[in-house]
């Protein structure tokens, strides 16, 4: 229903907007798009640079902080399609990177190797086979005199 009470509630939704913890950013686009779709039948016009900036003011700081601040930086004019495209992009890059550096410790877990595993393997050896069995009572290990 068109009426200045709901148009009101759906601005102010609008400048409160925030991603919650644990939902995924394309249901949080979703919201937000709806959001928007919302008030467009409400007959409220709002331009596209302030629809990308208030759709930034809306991801967490310490998660998009860098996205957000690259995003800006060198543009005249900004625009939400612009910024959607770019927060997909971020997104799957993000899982890729994740996704292969998951793929590398199961490797290394399924073969039972560690990264230091084979250095401290040679270690062992070094010391098995080295000084330990060549000293004498009372001889000391650097210099291999005797008495101290």
């Amino acid at each position: 229903m068109k009426s200045i009470e709901n148009q009101l509630h759906l601005k102010r939704k609008l400048y409160c907007f925030q991603l919650k913890k644990r939902i995924f950013i394309g249901d949080h686009m979703n919201n937000y798009t709806k959001l928007l779709a919302d008030l467009t039948n409400m007959d409220e016009v709002i331009k596209g640079e302030d629809k990308a900036l208030i759709f930034l003011s809306s991801l967490s700081d310490e998660k998009y902080e860098t996205f957000v601040v690259s995003l800006i930086n060198g543009k005249a004019s900004l625009s939400y399609n612009d910024v959607s495209t770019a927060l997909v992009s971020h997104e799957v890059r993000k899982d890729k990177e994740f996704s292969f550096s998951n793929t590398t410790a199961e490797v290394l877990s399924v073969r039972g190797i560690s990264s230091n595993h084979r250095k401290r393997k040679k270690d062992f050896e070094k010391f098995k086979t080295g000084y330990p069995e060549d000293l004498k009572k009372n001889q000391c290990a650097f210099c291999k005199e005797d008495g101290h």
